[in-house]
């Protein structure tokens, strides 16, 4: 039986720290500046207030924030939603 591929996780397409290092790989780029805007719409609130207003929950919200995983799109739906904010950073240029 085959075995699924192992995709980097976001931060690991960046060569510096996370989330400040722009990286040079467009879809890490994408996450990392997906993630910019989530911290930004969190600003100082709780993870749990978060969790509790878009229903993404608190551990999946660290998850993102830290580049250990990729969001979905209903995860992203739900976050936009829940937080009333377009995150997502749109279509960036070819590097």
């Amino acid at each position: 039986m085959g075995g699924m591929t192992k995709r980097e996780r976001p931060f690991e397409l960046t060569p510096g720290p996370w989330p400040e290092t722009p990286s040079p790989d467009a879809v890490g780029e994408l996450a990392r500046k997906f993630s910019l805007n989530l911290a930004a719409a969190i600003g100082d609130r709780s993870l749990r207030s978060i969790s509790h207003v878009t229903g993404v929950a608190h551990n999946t919200l660290g998850s993102i924030l830290a580049g250990r995983i990729w969001p979905d799109f209903a995860t992203i739906a739900k976050l936009e939603l829940g937080l009333d904010v377009p995150l997502w950073p749109g279509r960036l240029a070819k590097p």
